[in-house]
């Protein structure tokens, strides 16, 4: 086995011995080889154990193994947020084709492999081609500076259709979510005149929300302390969804200041500049969202704990997210789409690297904890799940 200064692993006829009878199989792992990490796919489980078995890599549970689980190898794991795997990703030896499933150590018995591509080849070409689409690059160029539903719905059809000619139209779970979500942020453009981080297509609020369900603010509504124009000039014109996934606007106008909205809890313990913090309207368990009327900036304010995070780096950054929220929830809502079949450890992890994307808040939080991305990582809590 060797590992190129690309970070590209090549197998040895002594390291494939008999595991790998495919010929072409072995051909791609002797030659071109395998990226130690692509995208959310990390291969460096062969670094680190070589091929193994799934029965070897189990400690083979007194024979409760599936037998069409028992000899395929264990070639790497898909990623989550974090980096760490997750899904153990596959290879049969004899075909050629590439899975996943979960180690259920428990209950082994349960088991079962879920495709992820025909071949080697063809799961190197579709991580690929979504990494370039994510850095609009290779064959999604053309892509660099177009922005709107319009060109997100190309780019996805466009990866659709990678993934397609290569599965035989048959598209795993997985680069199904993959083509449906990570084109959606190219529906937002950047900032514009306005002052604003994102320019939001006119209209893209009331297409996603219903025309009355989205509240545009007057000046009347807002408190002297929100002197920032360009906040001031989006919630006047684009507004926000009343109601969204985890967040509810408070429609009780004016807009209070956080000083204001605890004021008949004497004794409660604020944030310095309180009275220049506007209360939006509510997280869940005890949280709101707050905008410093000073700055712009959207922060959730936790009162369990007493402390401001991070949250978005405007208002049109936050309308965007609880957009894509939204959008990925009619997404798996369609039947046709079912979102939910896939990983969801990886499509939480695509939803932020999409918002990461546009809003740069997302990544920059000082303390390595930010609301949206807990949220969307917590699958008991079925953020992400339409049902």
């Amino acid at each position: 086995m060797s590992t190129t200064a690309t970070a590209v692993i090549t197998l040895t006829d002594d390291d494939l011995e008999r595991l790998v009878t495919h010929a072409s199989t072995r051909r791609w792992l002797a030659g071109p080889g395998l990226p130690s990490e692509i995208g959310l796919l990390s291969f460096t489980e062969l670094e680190r154990e070589g091929l193994r078995t799934v029965t070897d890599a189990t400690g083979g549970p007194e024979g409760r193994l599936a037998e069409e689980l028992r000899d395929q190898l264990v070639i790497g794991g898909l990623l989550d947020i974090e980096g760490q795997e997750t899904e153990p990703v596959l290879l049969d030896g004899a075909t050629g084709e590439v899975s996943t499933t979960d180690f259920w150590y428990d209950t082994p018995e349960l088991m079962e492999r879920r495709p992820l591509a025909p071949s080697l080849e063809k799961l190197v070409r579709f991580a690929s081609a979504a990494e370039e689409l994510a850095e609009l690059r290779g064959q999604f160029a053309s892509y660099a500076g177009r922005f709107g539903p319009q060109v997100a719905a190309e780019a996805s059809r466009q990866l659709f259709a990678v993934f397609e000619e290569g599965a035989d139209g048959e598209v795993p779970p997985y680069w199904r979510m993959a083509a449906l979500i990570r084109p959606l942020s190219l529906v937002a453009g950047p900032g514009t005149p306005s002052g604003s981080v994102l320019d939001l297509p006119a209209r893209l609020l009331d297409q996603e929300f219903g025309q009355g369900g989205v509240w545009r603010f007057e000046d009347v509504d807002f408190p002297a302390t929100l002197t920032h124009e360009p906040t001031r000039r989006f919630l006047r014109d684009t507004g926000l969804p009343e109601d969204a996934v985890l967040f509810q606007l408070d429609t009780d106008v004016p807009l209070p200041t956080l000083a204001e909205h605890h004021a008949d809890a004497p004794g409660a313990e604020l944030p310095d500049g309180a009275d220049h913090l506007i209360r939006l309207g509510c997280l869940v368990e005890d949280n709101s969202l707050v905008l410093d009327g000073r700055t712009g900036a959207v922060l959730h304010w936790s009162e369990p704990e007493a402390r401001l995070h991070p949250l978005n780096t405007d208002v049109s950054t936050l309308a965007f997210t609880l957009w894509l929220l939204h959008r990925e929830r009619a997404i798996d809502e369609d039947l046709d789409h079912g979102l939910s079949e896939g990983p969801y450890a990886q499509l939480a992890a695509t939803m932020v690297q999409v918002l990461s994307s546009v809003d740069p808040t997302i990544t920059l939080t000082d303390t390595g904890w930010h609301y949206w991305t807990e949220a969307f990582q917590d699958e008991a809590g079925g953020v992400l799940s339409a049902d």
